[in-house]
C-alpha cells in the first residue's frame, strides 16, 4: 500500500509541531517557516498549513452510541501500536479527548479499539486497531 497525503489547516504551527512531533511522536519532514510543516504519521504524509481558525461549528455523527467528530482523519494501527499511542496520549495532560480509548462493536463484525483526539487547531483524529485486519471491512 502506498502512503496517503493529507494537507489540513492549523491555526498555530508551533503548537502543531509540539502535538504531532512531541506528543504523537511523528518525525518532522520538510517545512516552510511560517507557512507549513510536513509530519510522518505512521508512514503517511501530513502537511499542516497555517490558516486562520475556522468558525464552523463542530459537527458529529453517531457510531455505536458515541457522538464522533465529523470530519476526522486518522490511521488504522496494529493493536500494539494503538496501545502505545493511547499510553502516550493518556500521559499528556494537554490531550484534548473527544473519545477516550475503548473497544466498540464488541463481539460483532468490525470489533475495534478506537480513540478520538483534537489537535491544537481543533482537527479531529481517530486512531483505531482491529484484532484481525480481515475485520476492517467486515459487513
Amino acid at each position: 500500500m502506498r502512503p496517503f497525503h493529507l494537507a489540513f489547516p492549523v491555526s498555530d504551527l508551533e503548537a502543531t509541531r509540539r502535538f504531532y512531533g512531541d506528543v504523537m511522536g511523528c518525525r518532522i519532514g520538510r517545512e516552510s517557516p511560517g507557512a507549513w510543516i510536513d509530519f510522518d504519521l505512521f508512514g503517511h504524509q501530513l502537511s499542516a498549513h497555517l490558516r486562520p481558525a475556522s468558525s464552523a461549528p463542530e459537527a458529529t455523527g453517531g457510531v455505536d452510541g458515541d457522538a464522533v467528530p465529523i470530519p476526522h482523519f486518522g490511521v488504522i494501527l496494529r493493536m500494539d501500536d494503538w496501545r502505545s499511542l493511547a499510553q502516550r496520549l493518556e500521559a499528556d495532560p494537554q490531550t484534548n479527548w473527544r473519545l477516550r480509548p475503548k473497544v466498540r462493536f464488541e463481539g460483532e463484525p468490525g470489533e475495534q479499539a478506537t480513540m478520538f483526539v483534537l489537535d491544537p487547531s481543533g482537527n479531529a483524529l481517530e486512531f483505531k486497531a482491529f484484532a484481525d485486519d480481515a475485520a476492517i471491512f467486515a459487513a
